[in-house]
């Protein structure tokens, strides 16, 4: 008999004692529900793993399946300690999107220790794949390699050739800088500084005032979420881009544009995993997530979620119900990966999940044809440049 449940969890101790494990599945979506990230993740990401078990067809095939989730408040003590009280009490077999690249790795590392399953869709760091991949994680929808190359890259070529970085001060904001330096240095450009702000910042305008004394053609801001739009909004205050500076929005969600209006937004490149209004059946899971999400449209993170999960769960089904992590992993990276948002796609031996990227620029007002009608396509960046390669990267797995 199919069981289906969506319960929050909270961060609190839990029972003290194991129990012992059934043969339910148990999904675990560990994200921001209340903070910066909680638009481009949060309650819609539980809502597209529901969704990814219904359409899985879970019922038919004698599967049980049961969803939690919980608040990680973009702290990885709490995330640390969420995850290994749903591996050692709750029976939790995989977790699921994670934002905030510094909690992503320390679930990293637990989820290895105890064998279980990592699949990270709102992380974005490049480690996940490199010095810190394990036989336990698949990174799915994005990393601060790819975002660099679709977006520093295109931007270079379009004349940005000197640069002054707004970073986060932590794991993500440094990887997303890191990467974005290297592409920008590769095509003939010049950083001419950076600085960075405190996770979660309020206050950008010291920071600003730095970037636009140095005279950068390019300001970019390798932040996410709230610190994103709240960077733009103050830049805008400044008369930064009238003054003849450009913004380079290194991690933006569909969620950040609507936050700030297509007045604002109007102009920006930025690169995407995903994007509503691209296919028949993108537009018509947007649809139902809209009417499910109070009129909120998916992120790529929270299409990252449904893939990962439809793919976790036919590994799941080939090797008949095992709870060995590492081999359910090793049978993702053996099967293709093929559904209806992502396409087809493959894992790679480091756990990079790999398709197409695209390179989007935010429509002027007067573009839009009504409300998320936000993108237009500049360019597809195929798979096999999209990515860093993997001899590159430092990962232990690749020999």
């Amino acid at each position: 008999m199919f069981v289906f449940l969506a319960a929050a969890v909270f961060a609190g101790t839990g029972a003290a004692h194991a129990q012992k494990r059934d043969d339910n599945i148990k999904i675990g979506v560990l994200n921001d529900q209340t903070g910066i990230y909680a638009d481009l993740a949060g309650q819609g990401s539980v809502w597209a793993a529901r969704k990814a078990v219904e359409d899985y067809g879970a019922t038919a095939k004698g599967m049980k399946v049961e969803v939690v989730s919980a608040d990680h408040q973009n702290k990885p003590d709490i995330g640390s300690n969420i995850a290994r009280r749903w591996y050692d009490v709750e029976n939790v077999d995989v977790i699921v999107d994670v934002p905030t690249s510094s909690v992503a790795l320390a679930v990293n590392t637990i989820t290895k220790e105890k064998n279980k399953v990592f699949l990270v869709s709102a992380g974005a760091t490049t480690d996940l794949t490199g010095k810190a991949c394990t036989p336990n994680t698949v990174h799915w929808t994005y990393d601060t390699y790819a975002l660099a190359n679709g977006t520093g890259a295109a931007t270079v070529k379009t004349g940005g050739n000197t640069w002054f970085f707004l970073t986060a001060d932590y794991a993500f904001g440094h990887a997303l800088e890191n990467d974005t330096a290297a592409v920008v240095e590769k095509f003939g450009g010049k950083v001419l500084g950076k600085v960075r702000h405190p996770f979660p910042g309020q206050d950008f305008s010291s920071f600003l005032l730095q970037a636009q004394a140095s005279k950068a053609k390019v300001i970019g801001l390798a932040n996410g979420g709230g610190d994103t739009i709240n960077s733009i909004k103050q830049a805008a205050e400044f008369g930064i881009v009238a003054g003849g500076q450009s913004l380079a929005g290194l991690l933006i969600f569909i969620t950040d544009v609507h936050s700030l209006g297509l007045a604002t937004a109007q102009g920006l490149m930025l690169t995407e995993a995903w994007y509503w209004d691209m296919t028949d059946a993108n537009r018509a899971f947007a649809k139902e997530f809209a009417a499910a999400n109070g009129g909120k449209y998916p992120t790529m993170a929270h299409a990252g979620v449904y893939s990962s999960v439809i793919h976790y769960l036919k590994a799941v089904e080939a090797l008949k119900g095992s709870a060995d992590g590492a081999q359910v992993v090793a049978k993702m990276k053996d099967m293709p990966t093929e559904d209806k948002l992502f396409g087809k796609g493959s894992i790679r031996r480091d756990g990079r999940h790999l398709h197409d990227m695209y390179l989007f620029e935010v429509k002027k007002p007067e573009e839009s044809k009504g409300a998320w009608d936000y993108y237009k396509l500049r360019s597809v960046i195929p798979a096999a440049e999209a990515w860093r390669p993997i001899e590159d990267g430092g990962c232990p797995l690749v020999k």
